[in-house]
Order: C-alpha cells, then sequence, then structure tokens
C-alpha cells in the first residue's frame, strides 16, 4: 500500500475512532456593531481540543442551514455539520446579517455589503479562535461564501480553507454569461448596461420588471460592493492550507471555475467529486432533477464530500498540504 494512502487511513480511522457518541448542540451568538448575529454550535462530547469549522452559506438570503427562501429547502450545510461531528469535528453554521434570525442586524438589503460578511465571518473566526476548545480554525464557504471566506481568512487566523463550489471568476463575468443565454436581446442589452454601470459604482433605478429579481434597486449597493471582488486574486492571497472541492454536475458554478481556482494557487488541493451538484447531492444532469434536488432535504450528501474534507483537516493539522487533483464521487 502506498505510504501516502497508508497516512491517509490511519488519520481518517483516527479521526473515526476518536470521536465521540455525544454531541452538544447549542444557539450561539455574535455581537456587532448592528445588533447580534445568530447561529448553531454543533460540537461533539470531548475533553481534548477539537477542530472546528466556520461555514460560510452563500449568496442572498440563504440561511445557516443552507436553505434559501426563493431557492428550497435541502439543508445541505446542517447536513455537512452533521457529517464533520461524526467524525469529531466541531462547527458553527451561523445566519448572515440581514437573514432569518440575524435579519434585525440589519434589516433592510439596501445597507448591506460584501465588507460587513467579511468582517463578520472574521469576528466569528475569532471568537472560535479565543476558545481554548479548539485546536484548529477551518473555513468553509459555499459558493459566493467561498469568496467570503477567502477575504475574511487572515483576519479569522483561519489554519486552513475550504472552497465549496466557489466561482473564480468576478460575479458581472458570471452574470453576463449565464444571461447571454437566458434573455432576449432587448433584456440582456439592458442587463449589459446595468452591469456596466453598476461596475462604474452607479445605481439605476430604471430596472424593467423582468430584471427586478436581479437588478433591483435595493439590492444593487451590494452588487456594487461585490464587483469590486476577484474571487481568484483573494484565493491566490491566501497564506494558509486550502482545498477546492467541485461538483461536475453543478448546475451555478463550473468544473473551469474550480480549475481556475487552483491555478491560482497552485499549492491548494483540487477534487472533483463527479456527479455532486451545487446542493453538494449526486444527482444526474437532468434539469429536473436537478432543480428537484434543491428543495429535498432527505437526499444523502455526496460520500466523497465527508471524506475529502475529513482527511484535508486531519492532514492540516500534521502536515503540509498536498497539491494532487482527485477525482471521485
Amino acid at each position: 500500500m502506498p505510504r501516502v494512502l497508508l497516512l491517509t487511513l490511519t488519520l481518517l480511522a483516527g479521526l473515526t475512532q476518536a470521536a465521540p457518541h455525544s454531541m452538544l448542540q447549542r444557539p450561539i451568538s455574535l455581537t456587532t456593531g448592528q445588533g447580534s448575529l445568530h447561529g448553531t454550535l454543533l460540537r461533539p462530547q470531548s475533553e481534548r481540543p477539537l477542530p472546528v469549522a466556520l461555514l460560510i452559506a452563500g449568496s442572498g438570503p440563504t440561511d445557516r442551514d443552507g436553505n434559501n427562501p426563493d431557492g428550497g429547502h435541502n439543508d445541505s450545510l446542517k447536513r455537512l455539520a452533521q457529517a464533520l461531528a461524526k467524525h469529531g469535528i466541531a462547527s458553527v453554521r451561523y445566519d448572515k446579517r440581514g437573514v432569518a434570525a440575524s435579519r434585525a442586524a440589519t434589516p433592510d438589503e439596501r445597507d448591506l455589503t460584501v465588507e460587513q460578511y467579511v468582517a463578520d465571518a472574521a469576528a466569528w473566526g475569532q471568537l472560535l479562535k479565543a476558545d481554548s476548545g479548539y485546536s484548529r480554525l477551518i473555513l468553509i464557504g459555499h459558493s459566493e461564501g467561498a469568496l467570503i471566506a477567502s477575504l475574511a481568512a487572515p483576519a479569522a487566523g483561519a489554519d486552513a480553507l475550504i472552497s465549496i463550489a466557489g466561482s473564480s471568476r468576478p460575479i458581472d463575468q458570471v452574470l453576463r454569461e449565464q444571461l447571454h443565454y437566458r434573455l432576449p436581446p432587448k433584456l440582456l442589452a439592458h442587463s449589459n448596461r446595468l452591469l456596466d454601470s453598476l461596475l462604474s459604482g452607479q445605481p439605476s433605478e430604471a430596472v424593467p420588471d423582468e430584471l427586478q429579481v436581479l437588478f433591483r434597486p435595493s439590492v444593487q449597493p451590494y452588487l456594487i460592493s461585490l464587483l469590486r471582488q476577484d474571487p481568484s486574486a483573494a484565493f491566490a492571497r491566501l497564506r494558509i492550507p486550502a482545498l477546492i472541492v467541485q461538483g461536475s454536475h453543478d448546475i451555478q458554478v463550473g468544473v473551469a471555475d474550480a480549475e481556475a481556482l487552483k491555478t491560482a494557487k497552485p499549492d491548494a488541493q483540487l477534487t472533483i467529486i463527479e456527479g455532486m451538484n451545487h446542493v453538494l447531492r449526486i444527482v444526474a444532469p437532468d434539469f429536473r432533477a436537478q432543480l428537484a434536488s434543491y428543495d429535498n432535504p432527505r437526499l444523502p450528501l455526496a460520500r466523497l464530500l465527508t471524506e475529502r474534507i475529513v482527511s484535508f483537516i486531519a492532514h492540516t493539522g500534521t502536515a503540509p498540504a498536498s497539491s494532487t487533483a482527485q477525482v471521485g464521487r
């Protein structure tokens, strides 16, 4: 048996054997200058310090569990936290400001910015780093949360970072590509003009009804802050071990994005999970099956997702990260 594989199996076995049977789950909150943010701590019972993962949700009103009133109830982050706990890894997942239980911190979406989300993630990380019950802090960002994690990692004091379904491109490039295939020419031209205006920092009140969901005036301040960000550049600046996880059947973020992140940070690990989609399930590429999975919390997480994350966290506590790409399901 190759030495590297033997080491991986030994580390995984050690984590599994050490994982307690009982779990502590309780509310946890973070006080900010605008109010409190609320989350869930899930911690295996243990007398020794454990690694702790801070789970950062994706875009829009996605809550701590990975659910979105506009995008379905699938419990993706809740299920991931439960899977990690079974392997002796604690986690905190939280509602972003303006969302669910944290809505009161910023009730008007006009006041939301990427910089605020980054500061919040950093503050959560600092809270966990100050707790002697944790040995290492790992930021795990899903979708837009991967960008937030990359930007927050230095201030949070993160020991490692995991990007799941994270885009490599500025959001205007992603939107132009997606809308090119979905909008008639007149609306496409209008959306491109809106993006050009927002890129220059100028909001616009003239938004057709068909484009309100993306460009409504109240969300434009957030979009302006988001358009300033370059995910690949943020990822490249990381000086900690990093893992990129991408599903081959993701209809929102492609394998090319994961490969571009790998190019930006060559020492990062890359795992492509065959058949995994954006909500972390193994689903056929059929569009109807994809949409159904976004609203089905009973579907199991992709098996390799948990395996790779647990293995990566084990390795970051004992040895330098490998840059070897892996493919599986």
